[in-house]
């Protein structure tokens, strides 16, 4: 029965780590140092790049910040992305407030107060 969990528990780790990738552009600190070969010094130096040179236009970029080499991009090829800065949700999310708006022309105006 132990066994039984134990491969249950093994199974799920492995489906949800590999379903999280990070994004190398908009990831915090905590992100990028749970990423394996990723500590505390090369996250730092991942947001210090990012601030000084800009996005990442490709994941093979990451290369260039210091202390980070081929293996370790080649490693974590599967694990990062540099997709869109900002998430498509929440894109979506903003379109569906504006399209609630109610135009000018239709909202009610109230007569002056009476003194």
């Amino acid at each position: 029965m132990k066994s039984f969990y134990f491969t249950l528990f093994f199974v799920f780790f492995l489906t949800t780590s590999a379903a999280a990738v990070v994004n190398i552009n908009t990831a915090s600190l905590e992100e990028l140092t749970s990423l394996p070969g990723i500590g505390q010094v090369k996250a730092e130096s991942i947001l210090k790049y990012r601030e000084e040179k800009g996005l990442f236009n490709k994941v093979d970029e990451l290369k260039n910040v210091y202390g980070i080499g081929a293996k370790i991009v080649a490693r974590l090829k599967d694990e990062i992305t540099v997709g869109e800065a900002a998430p498509a949700v929440a894109a979506t999310a903003v379109e569906k407030q504006t399209a609630q708006k109610v135009p000018e022309e239709q909202t009610l105006s109230m007569p002056p107060a009476k003194k």
